[in-house]
């Protein structure tokens, strides 16, 4: 098979570094890509949402399959493209990516079909939402850009002043851009969070493996959001009980949910889950695999990916029995200091080729690209993802961060807590 994989991220390095491993996988292409993806794909520099380009360079060199990574192009309808031009593509249609899309869809469609979630109310309006503070608000309470946000567009407030600026700061100052032109308020949860990823063909579910990710971008969950600074899997808090109640009233839930209003979903849905005292609920949809979860859930899935991917595409997931094995995954992410808000990139990192050979050290490349004397330097916020094997959490977790120390860049940033609070029993 010829593959084309679209994106440039750790998720999309941690697709092909799957993918390669199929028998089935003869040439496997990447665009845009990045200098970690281009050891084991050629990329190609077409961007996520030039979907004409993509769709006719598919063509041109007889692609077999087209994989979609990031939400962005998901969202924006690049499987409709790519489908109305014959070519095979793994992701969600444009009417099924909504799911992601729009959080005002998603709190409408688990309301209607009774899937647990947070109370909440939709607006259009900054002084709607502003009255809707000041006399029907509890606190703290929950903000959120209506569309993608880079996983940023999420504002916990502890109080009514907070809630207030967080108004302005997404439908007003607009700065998360269109996606704050509707907003979901909603009920603050507490609980343990919880990943988990899933297969879907449009009818039949398969969930992967546990995960949690580490928002923030500083220790102790201090610090603003960020697409993830770290992750590990599989969560000791995603007990059987618990995946027992998400499988009746959850993850099928919504796979039902999605066929009946006609968006039929086919990929993979991310569910984001609260554990709360009152029992799990959704927190957030994702229409892909995450970022960094997928650096932890696929170097453990001993399926062919491919085959997964095929059996989503033909609707013959119900013959399908995914495998993990039971070693822990723990992914910390090497950053850009100034990551989230601004930093500088085109720093040349060198102990990349400490990896070579090891296959329960992975590192994962997510914002790296080629300089003009063809050294790989960094390019993106999040640079590398340090990605350790073990028999257990506390082993992963120290391979992990033996493994951070093999590389340098300058403005080399990271947590030092990822995974600790589980490792520590707390």
């Amino acid at each position: 098979m010829k593959i084309l994989v679209v994106g440039s991220g750790g998720r999309e390095h941690a697709i092909v570094r799957s993918i390669a491993k199929s028998p089935r996988a003869e040439k496997i292409y990447c665009a845009p890509g990045n200098a970690g993806i281009a050891q084991l794909a050629e990329c190609v520099p077409i961007g996520v949402m030039e979907f004409e380009k993509i769709a006719a360079f598919a063509k041109e060199q007889a692609v077999d399959l087209v994989i979609v990574g990031p939400d962005d192009p998901l969202v924006g309808g690049l499987v409709d493209v790519l489908e109305a031009a014959g070519l095979r593509t793994f992701g969600p249609r444009k009417n099924a990516a909504i799911l992601e899309g729009s959080k005002a869809f998603s709190k409408d469609l688990m309301k209607k079909y009774g899937i647990p979630t947070a109370t909440y109310e939709t607006f259009e309006d900054a002084d709607a939402a502003l009255a809707y503070l000041r006399t029907k608000a509890e606190y703290p309470i929950v903000l959120k850009a209506d569309g993608l946000a880079l996983g940023k567009g999420v504002l916990i407030c502890n109080t009514r002043e907070e809630a207030e600026e967080g108004v302005r700061t997404i439908m007003t100052d607009r700065k998360f851009g269109d996606a704050g032109n509707r907003m979901v308020i909603e009920e603050f949860m507490t609980g343990r969070e919880v990943s988990v990823l899933s297969f879907v063909d449009g009818k039949t579910i398969r969930i992967m493996a546990s995960a949690q990710d580490h928002k923030r971008a500083k220790d102790g969950d201090q610090g603003l959001n960020t697409g993830g600074m770290g992750n590990f899997c599989p969560s000791p808090f995603y007990t059987e009980e618990v995946d027992a109640f998400c499988r009746e009233h959850i993850y099928q839930a919504t796979v039902d949910a999605m066929a009946a209003e006609g968006r039929p979903f086919k990929g993979v849905i991310f569910f984001g889950l609260m554990l709360t005292p009152k029992g799990p609920r959704v927190l957030e949809f994702n229409a892909r695999f995450g970022d960094p979860e997928a650096q932890v859930v696929l170097p453990r899935m001993e399926n062919d990916l491919l085959d997964v991917m095929d059996a989503c595409i033909d609707g013959t997931l119900e013959d399908v029995e995914l495998h993990f094995s039971k070693d822990a995954a723990v992914c910390v992410i090497l950053a850009s200091d100034g990551y989230p808000v601004s930093y500088e990139k085109g720093f040349p990192i060198t102990g990349l080729e400490a990896f070579d050979g090891k296959e329960d050290y992975i590192c994962y490349h997510a914002g790296t690209k080629f300089d003009e004397q063809g050294r790989i330097v960094t390019n993106g916020g999040r640079v590398l993802g340090i990605t350790a094997l073990g028999p257990d959490l506390k082993t992963a977790r120290e391979k992990a961060y033996e493994a951070t120390t093999w590389v340098s860049f300058e403005n080399k940033y990271m947590r030092t807590d990822i995974a600790k609070s589980v490792c520590d029993g707390q």
